[in-house]
């Protein structure tokens, strides 16, 4: 019999496929630790029927073409394994076929259509959760085919494309939104945010996405200017929110996606600080996934399109993530020069104590200290371990912990920022401090649901293991970990 299909959809190819092969060879995994990165990644994407193992990823280096989720799956583990983005094809894999809607980043700059591909984009990930797969791949953006289309947020649009056109749904409605019924949806939004500030993107995802396809149908209707710019900074909140959250535990390409469609409703909502706000999401994304000239191009980008109406403190933070991605890029003077100015600029948004918008909230001192401090600790790894970097380092990210360890609001911080100084302490050959701030994160890990907090722990445990595996504390700590953070955590 020729051909077949195994448990996970796979069809039986007839050439061994080199491309696979060579990335696989490449990253260091055995076959073993490959079919369990993947069952663990499509347990967080909602696809728990998939059960790889040893024989399956064999018959995948032997040419079977795997179906959906796989390939994607594929693509963003060896992506994050090798600090840039590798696609699909440039893994010898197929992957199934997309619309416009659905697929990319360029999408059409207009108000009715924005409200179209939200609406669908969040029902669609509503839907697919709860059934328990994923159903059509995305892809991740870089490079021109991201930083290009995110330009024309700057092109002014037709005066009346804020509004989209009624449905005949919407044409049924007796009377308008209500102030306060405006005022509820956006404390609800604000909830939220704080929301996955305490507990992780793990917890509440879902109730943000379904909030989300609320207002795109609310947005369907007929509604004076005011209210439906309104409407849309709520969307592009919520949007930008979901993109957050879906970073947060590892749905990379779902979190661009969300990022992309947030930008869009705050070019319709004319808010540009608020744009730039999503586009400093999407930079600090870039810099996750080792792709720090497209950070910078975002953050510049941002910058722009906002510096005669941002608040201090946004910019501050911008600023600040200008810095991250000089030193990602190796550049120390940049680095140093965007580091003065994010606390410079911080400083006079506490003097002036303007009025805020709730999405900037976070950005405290602690935070600054925190973004500050792993600009620096960024800079000693790309540097080649570099101990004067990392003494830079530390004080600020001393700071950071000290601060957030009396915030009870950002918990999630509070674990990274420990998680900082753990590594800042690695780079100084300090062992045993480290394991002691990596068992502190620990504790606050279990607390939260955070793929990433928890990816960032065992990564750096797995350094302490590799470089200090004599030491008695690493050794018990790798063990700890092991027991109490297994990697079985589902996205929601």
């Amino acid at each position: 019999m020729s051909g077949g299909s195994d448990a996970d959809g796979t069809s039986t190819g007839k050439r061994p496929n080199e491309q696979l092969s060579s990335w696989f060879v490449r990253s260091g995994w055995s076959k073993g630790e490959l079919a369990r990165q993947v069952n663990r990644r499509a347990r967080q994407m909602g696809a728990p029927h998939i059960s790889t193992d040893t024989s399956r990823v064999r018959r995948w280096l032997d040419g079977e073409q795997p179906r959906e989720p796989i390939p994607r799956i594929l693509s963003e583990l060896f992506s994050e394994r090798f600090g840039s983005v590798i696609a699909v094809e440039d893994l010898g894999l197929r992957t199934a076929h997309q619309s416009p809607s659905v697929s990319g980043v360029d999408l059409p700059w207009t108000g009715h259509q924005t409200v179209s591909l939200l609406n669908e984009f969040s029902r669609s990930d509503l839907m697919l959760a709860r059934r328990g797969f994923l159903g059509t791949s995305l892809a991740l953006s870089a490079g021109p085919a991201l930083i290009e289309p995110m330009q024309r947020w700057l092109v002014p649009g037709p005066p009346t494309d804020a509004v989209p056109q009624p449905s005949a749904a919407g044409s049924q409605r007796l009377s308008p939104l209500s102030g306060p019924e405006l005022e509820l949806l956006e404390s609800t939004t604000a909830m939220f945010r704080q929301w996955d500030a305490q507990c992780g993107g793990g917890l509440r995802r879902k109730a943000v996405v379904g909030q989300l396809h609320e207002v795109t149908d609310l947005l369907q209707e007929s509604h004076p200017e005011p209210t439906a710019k309104r409407l849309f900074r709520c969307a592009a909140e919520l949007a930008e929110l979901a993109g957050w959250m879906s970073y947060d535990i590892g749905l990379q390409p779902t979190a661009q996606k969300y990022f992309v469609l947030a930008l869009h409703a705050a070019k319709e909502a004319g808010d540009k600080p608020l744009g730039s706000f999503i586009l400093s999401s999407m930079s600090r994304q870039m810099i996750h996934l080792g792709r720090p000239d497209d950070a910078l191009e975002l953050i510049h980008l941002a910058q722009y399109g906002s510096r005669d109406c941002a608040t201090q403190r946004t910019q501050a933070m911008l600023y600040a993530m200008e810095a991250r991605a000089y030193a990602n890029m190796g550049q120390p003077s940049k680095t140093k020069r965007a580091v003065r100015m994010a606390e410079d600029t911080f400083a006079d948004a506490l003097e002036a104590d303007e009025p805020e918008p709730d999405w900037i909230r976070f950005f405290s001192e602690a935070e600054l200290s925190g973004e500050n401090a792993h600009s620096y600790r960024d800079l000693a790894y790309v540097a080649g371990r570099s101990p004067s970097y990392a003494s830079l380092a530390e004080p600020v990210m001393r700071r950071a912990v000290e601060l957030f360890a009396e915030d009870h609001e950002h918990k999630r911080s509070y674990a990274l920022n420990l998680i900082g100084m753990a590594t800042v302490h690695l780079l100084k050959r300090e062992p045993e401090q480290s394991t002691q701030l990596a068992g502190q994160a620990l504790r606050v890990a279990k607390r939260i649901r955070s793929e990433r907090v928890n990816t960032r722990l065992r990564k750096t445990v797995d350094t302490a293991a590799r470089d200090f595996g004599d030491v008695p504390e690493v050794a018990h700590l790798t063990e700890v970990l092991t027991a109490q953070l297994p990697e079985t955590a589902e996205a929601v």
